[in-house]
């Protein structure tokens, strides 16, 4: 490559060619035109390799694993090939919007800590509806393991951040690696070890950049994480956080994934775990009593009644898309704009089922 590009952008993909071509291009489209797409095919992969070597881009580097070793670390591959000064991540079944990188860079130019990680909302996409998430941005002076975990609704949560939305500097990446041994909430333990450095800050493009694809009908390993080795990430985890978000994880997330054992022994331990390490709240009893008294089927409807979420209308076109408004920034306190009945902002499903 004979000129620096301004942004890496690193894919790590596996046996989805359909979804990786349309996530690469996706980032091929953007207006920041100066990039490099870094492929990770994560172990033999013919059909992906084909299906991307037809997309004539010269930005596109494919590079290939031997063997499947996971998502984080393809990730921590395709960083060790980046040349830019800037790393993106996208996962090969979201999109971006073509103003994304551009925004993140604008943001981050302004940041004042040396390393910044520039995150953005993003239009959450499900067969059954569209919204917004997050749907706040910190809080000044917020902890933010509170912030990413804490609830405020019995149903859902405020504060989020997802993988395709992160950019931060490759020095940063190189220095913080992704855990490969992290099967669930891969993108909160990273953020939480790299914000643990003082040259590391978190700020936000307050648009919505990203779209994440959540198919409900296909498979993901997030949704079937043994809760054992979560909770034990969890335990490593617990200097990272207060006792506040501590507590909340183990009495949202890591109570979903254990629920269905509909164990006694199961349930009395994480409300052990929570009591005796973190600071639960109210509402963080109210949520573990619904994971465990009610059926995720019932909860999602339940749910989505609470926060008025109607059925999604087709789906435009990328290129077509509106940038959609957003919610008002508690930060800035700009004046919200109205979101439609499809875009509400509602909780981070993958985070705090």
């Amino acid at each position: 490559m004979l000129n620096t590009p301004t942004v890496s952008v690193v894919v790590p993909t596996h046996g989805r060619p359909d979804l990786v071509t349309r996530a690469v291009r996706s980032a091929l489209a953007q207006s920041v035109e100066d990039i490099e797409v870094i492929v990770v095919v994560d172990g033999p992969d013919e059909a992906t390799v084909v299906a991307l070597d037809a997309i004539a881009d010269a930005r596109i580097r494919v590079v290939g694993l031997p063997e499947r070793g996971g998502a984080p670390a393809a990730r921590n591959v395709g960083v060790q090939h980046a040349h830019a000064p800037w790393v993106a991540l996208l996962d090969d079944d979201d999109e971006w919007l073509p103003g994304k990188l551009a925004a993140q860079l604008d943001v981050a130019r302004t940041a004042s800590a040396p390393l910044p990680i520039v995150a953005s909302r993003l239009i959450n996409r499900t067969p059954r509806a569209e919204f917004v998430i997050p749907r706040r941005l910190p809080a000044p002076d917020e902890p933010l393991s509170e912030y990413f975990t804490v609830r405020r609704g019995l149903f859902h949560g405020d504060g989020f951040i997802q993988t395709s939305t992160i950019m931060a500097p490759t020095d940063l990446f190189r220095r913080v690696p992704f855990d490969p041994a992290v099967p669930r909430m891969q993108e909160l333990d990273w953020s939480l070890r790299a914000l643990s450095h003082d040259d590391v800050a978190l700020v936000f493009a307050d648009e919505a950049l990203v779209i994440w694809h959540q198919d409900e009908n296909r498979p993901r390993i997030s949704l079937h994480s043994p809760w054992q080795a979560q909770l034990e990430w969890l335990r490593r985890s617990r200097p990272l956080m207060t006792p506040r978000a501590y507590a909340a994880l183990t009495m949202s997330v890591i109570s979903s994934m254990a629920a269905p054992t509909r164990s006694g022994k199961v349930f009395t331990t994480l409300l052990r775990e929570a009591r005796q390490h973190g600071r639960p709240g109210m509402l963080d009893y109210l949520t573990f009593a619904q994971i465990w008294l009610i059926p995720p089927d019932l909860r999602r409807t339940l749910r989505d009644m609470v926060l008025k979420r109607g059925h999604r209308p087709p789906a435009q076109p990328l290129a077509a898309q509106p940038q959609p408004a957003q919610p008002a920034d508690p930060i800035t306190a700009q004046p919200a704009r109205p979101l439609t009945t499809q875009q509400q902002p509602a909780d981070a499903d993958t985070l705090q089922s």
